[in-house]
């Protein structure tokens, strides 16, 4: 990670924010070329800060930073992509908290990891879509973050046995790392995964997202995927994230 100077500007996604003091706010910031950062932004809650409405939950800005000591000092701030929808529709902004939260957990603090930004970036992009499959954008988001970290689960060998998986239905063990064949099941804990889950998972994890957004995934297959990726999450991260529970309840106030 090239180490920033005493003042230094970059593109930044605002995933969290909190009121500090009578004015400001502290941000935690996901970053191009610095990774996530923690940084406050003094006096901005007033409403004749030239950073007020430029540093909105969930939107990318471009900033000019000065290095403080725990924190980082937001000295300029332009708003660059709103993502308004996220804000306008609380489905869609409960599934970018959910994502903001996921992506937060798995990176490191000052630790440069670009595709985590342009991942997050197009994600946030995906939900504002006005015909955007929700769901199926998430668990494609999911696919990739667990892929750019280093998780990806086996969905193509079986994750014990290694031989190629052949077309029928299966069972899923985040415990093992992904999919085993009923050949090799005895004796690991595991879930029975259906064919159509598979395919669709394989098909997300080899296809762009333009092609798997022009798929009609049934709610019992979408179920399924999402209980199956989220047990895996679950797994990896060893805790359970508090915007899952938040967004089952919006969902179910809504749907």
């Amino acid at each position: 990670m090239p180490r920033p100077e005493r003042v230094f500007k970059t593109q930044a996604i605002i995933m969290r924010r909190h009121e500090y003091g009578e004015a400001d706010r502290i941000l935690t910031l996901l970053t191009p070329d610095y990774g996530k950062l923690r940084a406050i932004a003094k006096g901005a809650r007033k409403l004749t800060s030239r950073l007020n409405g430029h540093l909105e939950l969930y939107s990318r800005a471009a900033l000019l930073l000065s290095r403080g000591g725990d924190l980082h000092i937001v000295s300029q701030a332009e708003q660059q992509e709103p993502f308004l929808r996220l804000h306008e529709d609380l489905l869609r902004g409960a599934y970018a908290h959910y994502i903001v939260e996921l992506t937060d957990r798995f990176s490191e603090d000052e630790e440069m990891h670009t595709p985590f930004f342009a991942l997050l970036n197009a994600a946030l992009g995906w939900l504002c879509a006005p015909q955007s499959d929700l769901a199926l954008a998430v668990r494609f988001f999911e696919l990739r973050l667990l892929r750019l970290s280093g998780f990806e689960p086996a969905l193509f060998e079986c994750a014990v046995g290694q031989e190629p998986l052949t077309a029928r239905d299966q069972f899923f063990s985040a415990a093992e790392g992904g999919v085993i064949c009923p050949e090799h099941v005895r004796g690991h804990s595991a879930t029975p995964l259906s064919l159509s889950a598979l395919k669709l998972l394989r098909h997300m994890a080899r296809a762009s997202y333009d092609s798997v957004s022009r798929l009609r995934v049934e709610p019992t297959l979408h179920a399924e995927l999402e209980r199956t990726l989220h047990l895996y999450l679950l797994h990896q991260l060893e805790l359970r994230l508090k915007s899952t529970d938040f967004l089952r309840q919006m969902r179910a106030r809504l749907l």
